[in-house]
């Protein structure tokens, strides 16, 4: 590993740190605490960082903004629209629809498309 990732990789963190250590973060509306994490994302994917360094970066990033908003969201058990299925999602998260899944060839599975939209079920 070469000493400038290592340099970078600290930089981000203690930059990372700093903001979280300001009274300013823990007080900062939903809108500027997600504009500082676009920020730190930012930081974090500049490319300057190895990938063990980038993905801790960028975990610390969504620890931080989950703490501003009062920690991670809560899981809760919901049931499909057809009643077949529970899916364990965050609060306030909707189900995936009908539209959202297709039965395989022989019936026996119910195939969900990514949510990216990356995929088409078959």
């Amino acid at each position: 590993m070469n000493r400038q990732h290592v340099r970078n990789g600290l930089s981000a963190i203690v930059a990372l740190g700093a903001l979280a250590a300001s009274g300013a973060w823990a007080q900062s509306t939903d809108a500027v605490a997600q504009e500082r994490y676009q920020r730190a994302l930012a930081v974090c994917n500049d490319g300057s960082l190895p990938a063990p360094e980038r993905n801790s970066c960028v975990r610390m990033a969504g620890r931080q903004l989950d703490r501003t908003n009062g920690g991670p969201p809560v899981d809760t058990p919901t049931a499909t629209p057809d009643g077949r299925a529970t899916v364990v999602a965050p609060a306030g998260s909707t189900p995936p629809s009908d539209a959202d899944t297709t039965t395989s060839r022989d019936g026996r599975a119910t195939i969900v498309a990514p949510s990216d939209g990356t995929a088409t079920p078959r």
